[in-house]
């Protein structure tokens, strides 16, 4: 289905097709609950329990021919080893374009500044609906589809 846009042409209202998602949350609950939900949304989940974990699958990614990149990460602020922030760091440094949408219970003026500042997608406050992250997924995901068409 598609919808008129401002210029004469149409935008599609479909949502995304299901993704590759990256999901880092080191509370192993959390984590599996945020898995479940993405799943049921038709995504393929691969899941991070720490910060190391993350960057190790990010860093495998870009040298394995045979898995699909991710579309986009969901990841903690504050894990074991690695933060999200570092993640960040080491993405802007080495030029990936993945998406990235943070989660954390720690969600002051300051830590969303910095975040959007590194390049952040989306942050959202724990806690939080889970209908909040599915939008977030889905809004940044049609967000990436346009600027790759």
């Amino acid at each position: 289905m598609s919808k008129p846009t401002a210029t004469g042409g149409t935008e599609s209202t479909h949502a995304p097709s299901p993704a590759r998602l990256l999901l880092a949350e080191d509370d192993f609950e959390l984590r599996e609950l945020l898995a479940c939900v993405l799943r049921a949304d038709g995504h393929e989940v691969v899941e991070a329990r720490d910060g190391n974990e993350l960057w190790g699958l990010l860093n495998r990614e870009s040298t394995a021919e045979t898995d699909a990149p991710f579309s986009l990460v969901v990841s903690d602020v504050r894990m074991p080893g690695l933060t999200a922030f570092d993640v960040l760091t080491r993405l802007q440094r080495t030029l990936q374009e993945t998406p990235v949408i943070l989660i954390t219970a720690f969600g002051d003026q300051t830590t969303h500044l910095r975040a959007l500042r590194l390049g952040a997608s989306r942050v959202l406050d724990k806690p939080f609906d889970c209908d909040e992250l599915r939008a977030a997924v889905h809004d940044t995901l049609h967000q990436q589809a346009r600027r790759a068409s």
